[in-house]
């Protein structure tokens, strides 16, 4: 956990204005609660705190001015248009309990040709150990045929993960790729009324009779 062992700043003021103070520091707002613990509200570094936060379901060991806690990111909210790091949920977790996670479901190969994948749900929801936390778990659709499907009972979890998402629950299917719609030429309709020589022509031979 050396990697992810970061310095915790227990904070007292709050609000919008209080957070925005933090990230023109460098820091991000967060929240530890879990275990019947009041929650606890922190200042963590920021670019450290990111790059750990690309990881799925990223543990955090936080050293605290009076005591170390273990970490689950469980939300993070994001500034919607530079993606920044608002703020964070942390849950206190211990060493050999077990959380429930989502985790990427990640397709390998290529079916059989001619056909496509259609991938129904793309995470499945699994209990793991608080420090053995599977980034994803991947299936295989190397040659599977049109109709072939793919439940969540039948994925191969790694190691020490149990499934939690009903095993019926639909991953993926094999499909044929939609055909492209065919444009019908547009004809155009024929008049009725007579055309305009016409009706000249049948005036002149009126008048000559």
């Amino acid at each position: 956990m050396a990697d992810n062992l970061l310095d915790a700043d227990v904070r007292t003021s709050f609000g919008k204005g209080a957070a925005r103070k933090l990230r023109a520091a460098g820091k991000i707002p967060a929240v530890i609660y879990g275990h019947g613990s009041e929650p606890v509200h922190v200042a963590l570094p920021a670019h450290e705190t990111t790059l750990i936060a690309r990881r799925a379901n990223a543990l955090l060991d936080l050293k605290m001015p009076e005591d170390q806690q273990l970490v689950l990111i469980k939300d993070i909210q994001r500034d919607p248009v530079r993606q920044i790091i608002e703020h964070l949920d942390l849950v206190i977790v211990r060493k050999g309990e077990k959380v429930t996670v989502d985790i990427a479901v990640h397709v390998e190969g290529e079916p059989y040709p001619g056909t496509m994948v259609q991938l129904e749900n793309n995470t499945v929801s699994v209990e793991a150990e608080a420090t053995h936390i599977p980034e994803s778990v991947s299936v295989s659709v190397e040659g599977m045929e049109e109709g072939t499907q793919v439940h969540a009972g039948e994925l191969e979890l790694p190691a020490g993960s149990t499934l939690v998402s009903v095993p019926e629950m639909l991953i993926l299917s094999i499909q044929q790729p939609p055909k492209a719609e065919e444009e019908t030429p547009v004809v155009a309709e024929e008049s009725d009324a007579p055309a305009a020589g016409d009706s000249e022509d049948s005036g002149a031979n009126a008048g000559g009779e």
